[in-house]
């Protein structure tokens, strides 16, 4: 294996190393649906490879067919591959495909029971490559124009939220400045009413000396 085709491997495995694997038998095929848009480019990596790794492989050989039919049962994709590396296609109408992969190997008959696993990461695009560059420049400036609207009212409620929290910083200075002309005022009304009590005592016992009630 080259050095372009050990980059090509590890690159496989880190992109794979989160995407979902099933079981497959040689010769076997499964099939696997997805939704997909009108004119999207869909790529999907793979690696196939024994189910006990630690266990040496029975087939020196081994390789994978994918096959897409669209929604039309009609064939948009179908090649053969070695046992890692990627598929691209097309997807010219909108719902669901067929995306089915048979493994092959020049093994015997004898090996055909060999449990093997299949590593999958589909991943999906979302405009047209083609004649749609134009819906796509439209999206781009709806986009840019959602952007700019977003933008604007972030401002505005940033605005929104300085003038409230300038609006609370007055009121409660004024509240404090309340507060404590209300306690300065209590003080004052009690230092009051405690010296009015003293006159009227003192006025009084003065009254009951001079009438020699005391």
């Amino acid at each position: 294996m080259g050095l372009q085709g050990t980059g090509f491997l590890l690159q496989c495995y880190l992109m794979l190393a989160a995407a979902m694997f099933f079981h497959l038998g040689e010769q076997e095929e499964k099939c696997i649906i997805e939704e997909i848009p009108e004119d999207t480019l869909v790529t999907g990596f793979f690696l196939l490879e024994p189910w006990d790794v630690k266990a040496l492989s029975k087939l020196p050989q081994l390789g994978l067919t994918v096959t897409v039919k669209d929604s039309n049962s009609e064939i948009v994709l179908s090649k053969r591959y070695g046992k890692f590396g990627k598929f691209t296609f097309t997807a010219h109408t909108s719902g669901q495909h067929l995306l089915c992969f048979k493994t092959n190997s020049t093994s015997f008959s004898v090996f055909a029971r060999e449990r093997l696993k299949l590593h999958l990461d589909v991943q999906m695009g979302e405009f047209t490559v083609g004649h749609n560059t134009d819906r796509t420049k439209d999206s781009m400036e709806a986009l840019e124009n959602s952007l700019s609207h977003l933008t604007e009212q972030m401002i505005h409620i940033t605005r929104q939220q300085e003038f409230q929290r300038e609006k609370e910083e007055v009121f409660r200075q004024i509240s404090e400045n309340t507060n404590s002309k209300v306690l300065w005022w209590a003080a004052v009304q009690t230092s009051i009413l405690l010296v009015v009590g003293f006159w009227q005592m003192k006025r009084l016992k003065d009254f009951f000396i001079e009438k020699k009630l005391v």
